[in-house]
């Protein structure tokens, strides 16, 4: 199969590696042309995945309308807040391959999932997404991974599934492309929660219990939205918020640890070269949590810190302070009580 990946992070080379080595002919797409020709160049992503080759069988472009014209199957590992600029030079060369959305994050001034900004662009083509706990660092080096692939087009997730299946990268399928995508993008704020409680000095009672209630605000805010509960518990929720929480490779952990130590968002934002999706994504979280009125006491917190400058101390001490409540509710998710 012809296969197009958009976004040379090191995301999207991982995915372009993995899926040459699947024996697919295989494309990458580089925003940038002066980037694009190091890539091909070198042999080697020196910015976004250093110390790994990539085949020279992968292609390696800046056209959009080459890339799209290739692809069979799409995979977008475009940052979701640049992804529209993307989808929108791409649009005329789109020839209705199905695009499989494989970043993590929500859009923030229109509160859309990946797939949806295919949709908003592109219109009624076939779309879906991937998502787990899959650092490109081990992917690349052929470490074992497990991830979902979801979608609601029929036989699109088994597709995806053949596509990247192999000994060392395994691929369970879903229907659930909205509770998929919800999870990938709201663990990175919860990420972002256990930075900062590592930055701070607290231990691992403490990480555990953001770890715990932040999947119950996961599965919340994302039942209020229609997804299945079920999803959260799985490699797309709780399993991607454990690696993201806890490994060295964590970009919103790590922006969450140096807000803990004291640094200011600007300057850590600054000194990244890869996107920290968290940090956006807190803000159409709390949007859609207060439209649907869900509460979800560490995302707010949380945007608080990052964006209302509020001393994570403070923070801390105002989630522990909280009413007294029972932890398992039968409220409804709309009510807005856990």
């Amino acid at each position: 199969m012809k296969i197009t990946v958009l976004g040379d992070g090191g995301w999207g080379t991982a995915l372009s590696i993995l899926l040459d080595g699947n024996g697919h002919e295989t494309m990458l797409w580089s925003v940038d042309p002066d980037y694009a020709r190091i890539l091909r160049e070198r042999r080697s992503n020196p910015k976004f995945l250093p110390g790994v080759r990539i085949p020279k069988t992968v292609r390696i472009t800046s056209s959009p309308s080459e890339a799209m014209e290739f692809g069979e199957l799409i995979f977008s590992a475009v940052p979701v807040q640049y992804m529209r600029a993307v989808l929108k030079q791409c649009r005329r060369s789109h020839r209705g391959a199905p695009i499989v959305n494989a970043a993590k994050g929500l859009e923030i001034g229109t509160l859309l999932r990946g797939s949806e900004v295919v949709r908003d662009v592109l219109g009624e083509v076939p779309v879906g997404a991937i998502s787990g706990p899959s650092h490109a660092e081990e992917v690349a080096r052929r470490l074992p991974t497990t991830v979902v692939a979801a979608s609601q087009v029929r036989g699109l997730p088994e597709t995806v599934q053949r596509a990247l299946n192999n000994d060392r990268f395994r691929v369970y399928t879903s229907s659930d492309i909205m509770g998929v995508e919800l999870g990938g993008a709201i663990k990175n704020v919860i990420a972002i929660a256990a930075g900062i409680s590592d930055g701070l000095g607290f231990g691992d009672n403490t990480k555990a219990a953001l770890l715990t209630r932040g999947t119950v605000e996961l599965a919340r805010l994302g039942a209020a939205l229609g997804a299945r509960p079920e999803t959260f518990w799985g490699l797309s929720g709780i399993g991607d918020l454990i690696t993201t929480a806890v490994s060295p490779y964590g970009r919103n952990r790590r922006v969450g640890y140096l807000i803990g130590r004291g640094h200011k968002l600007a300057d850590i934002l600054a000194g990244m070269e890869q996107v920290a999706e968290g940090v956006w994504t807190v803000k159409a979280v709390r949007k859609l949590a207060r439209l649907h009125k869900v509460e979800v006491p560490i995302c707010e917190q949380v945007y608080l810190v990052l964006h209302r400058r509020k001393n994570p101390r403070k923070a801390v001490r105002e989630l522990m302070l909280r009413e007294p409540k029972s932890e398992h509710s039968t409220t409804r998710a709309s009510d807005g009580r856990p």
